[in-house]
């Protein structure tokens, strides 16, 4: 019998806080992707924008690996935006 997701899933014992991290990316990831398609660019035109080859923007918005810090600087000022560290909101 082949295994659900949700068994494969369990077995990867996920923390709490590394759901937190996934989420985090995941919600910056959808974004980015439509903060570009709202200007309606293509990847090629973003990655001109940026200096990066559009497989870069490709990877970062299929989620291929984490995007680092730097190159989401580079995306995102030439979208007009940055990253901003803010607390998180506890539920108590």
């Amino acid at each position: 019998m082949a295994a659900t997701w949700k068994d494969v899933r369990s077995e990867l014992n996920i923390s709490p806080e590394d759901e937190a991290i996934i989420a985090l990316e995941k919600d910056l990831i959808r974004t980015m992707v439509k903060i570009r398609e709202e200007q309606g660019l293509s990847q090629a035109q973003l990655a001109e924008m940026c200096n990066v080859k559009q497989p870069v923007i490709a990877r970062m918005e299929k989620a291929v690996h984490s995007p680092q810090i730097d190159s989401l600087l580079k995306i995102l000022t030439p979208l007009g935006y940055t990253l901003k560290i803010e607390p998180l909101k506890r539920t108590q």
